[in-house]
């Protein structure tokens, strides 16, 4: 292990000779009879100590340890003033200004090494609890992505698992997981949204997103699975999936936060379940009151249902099913713009209108 390295700063030749005979035996002496100088060595040299003279032509002690602490390699350098200056006032000066400890001359060989032994003592241990704590910060931040990779494992596996039961969607919820993503990040511009779209609100959306669908595992297979339109009454059973999925979501994120309590907090892998939730009671209401289950109308309906509703819609307008074809671009595009304000929040019809390229493009990539 090498020795630390002490700069002894002196414009008396002789004081820098006694300092430096005094400490070599157990540490690193360097020397420098002026500030500048002192200062060039701050370039060149990892330093752990200073012990500096005040009384300097030129560059007294107080304004070398001023230009130290405005150097980020001298911001944290212990230093020690050693000076004739005897008077309570000049100590108190120097401490104000930063000085670690005061020594006074003539020194006392003791007192000099039990102070710069301390000093040291102190340095070194200040770095090992910086290095504890940034350790600790990795390591936080290690198990916090590995916290977040659980949760999106968990909430796609559910996503995969209902849609196991659908043979005819395909790619359908990952497109639409990044449809909601780019009308989010569209609609954060917009004053009313962009509370409710912060990073954080937005991400949990767009994880959520794929579970929209996760109540079709209560639907009959005859129903689910019919290779040709569904009847009125089946279409009815059909709309049920919103309430089954929204209700076993919510009773999820209810034992989450019954077993998680965080002083009334929902926990933060829980408000995922509430954003999937909520996206999957209400994906299929309309802006015009029309929809279902609820029948909820304009801003009654949660922002993160309303942008579930236009990706939603959009996918199965732009892809084929079996009792369909797809729809051209186009076509998609004239039908969300005519259902603004009907089946659309305009405000989320408007901002797929401004990334319409955007959607045609996912819409490619991600294809069947």
């Amino acid at each position: 292990m090498s020795k630390p390295t002490v700069l002894v700063v002196d414009d008396e030749p002789l004081n820098v000779a006694v300092l430096s005979e005094l400490l070599s035996p157990q540490y690193r002496v360097l020397g420098a009879r002026s500030g500048p100088d002192a200062l060039e060595l701050l370039h060149s040299e990892r330093l752990d100590l200073v012990l500096l003279d005040v009384m300097m032509p030129d560059m007294d002690g107080y304004a070398v340890l001023a230009a130290l602490r405005g150097h980020a390699r001298g911001a944290a350098l212990p230093v020690i003033f050693v000076t004739a200056l005897g008077a309570e006032a000049d100590e108190e000066r120097g401490l104000l200004l930063g000085a670690a400890d005061y020594v006074t001359k003539p020194i006392k060989p003791a007192v000099v090494l039990a102070r710069v032994r301390a000093q040291l003592e102190l340095r070194a241990a200040r770095e090992r609890l910086q290095d504890q704590n940034e350790w600790l910060e990795r390591e936080v931040r290690r198990r916090t992505r590995e916290s977040e990779i659980a949760q999106d494992l968990t909430l796609s596996a559910l996503a995969e698992l209902a849609e196991t039961r659908d043979n005819d969607t395909g790619n359908h919820i990952v497109r639409t997981q990044a449809y909601v993503q780019a009308l989010g990040r569209r609609l954060q511009r917009l004053p009313g949204w962009a509370s409710e779209l912060d990073d954080g609100g937005l991400e949990r959306i767009v994880k959520a997103a794929p579970l929209h669908d996760i109540g079709k595992i209560g639907i009959p297979d005859h129903i689910l699975l019919k290779p040709a339109r569904l009847s009125t009454a089946e279409f009815e059973q059909m709309k049920k999936h919103c309430v089954i999925g929204g209700d076993a979501l919510a009773h999820a994120m209810q034992r989450a936060v019954a077993l998680h309590p965080q002083d009334g907090e929902v926990p933060e892998p829980a408000r995922y379940l509430q954003a999937a939730c909520t996206i999957a009671y209400f994906h299929h209401e309309r802006w015009d009151g029309g929809g279902y289950p609820r029948g909820l109308a304009g801003p009654a309906i949660p922002r993160p249902a309303r942008l579930m509703a236009l990706a939603d819609v959009y996918d199965a307008l732009a892809t084929r099913r079996v009792y369909k074809d797809a729809w051209t671009p186009e076509a998609t595009a004239r039908y969300i713009t005519e259902q603004s304000g009907l089946q659309f929040d305009p405000d989320v019809a408007e901002a797929f209108a401004a990334i319409r390229d955007e959607f045609e493009a996912i819409a490619s990539r991600l294809a069947d």
